[in-house]
């Protein structure tokens, strides 16, 4: 049984990853090198933590690019 949730929990992480990998393709950022990636996002982790009026400003541009899933 434990083994049946090691896989469970392996599934849903490699489910998460594609997930998460899609967002970059989405955003137009499928060619750009990894350091800049990472360094973008951990540039953007850091104004997060410090600027709540940050976070609203990207959400609303995410849910908007959302919403515009036929491009």
């Amino acid at each position: 049984m434990a083994r049946a949730m090691t896989s469970d929990a392996r599934k849903k992480d490699t489910r998460e990853k594609i997930d998460l990998g899609g967002l970059i393709v989405k955003a137009g950022l499928r060619y750009e090198k990894r350091a800049l990636l990472l360094g973008a996002l951990v540039e953007l982790s850091r104004r997060l933590k410090s600027d709540e009026g940050e976070r609203a400003r990207l959400i609303a541009i995410g849910a908007e690019a959302f919403g515009n899933d036929s491009e």
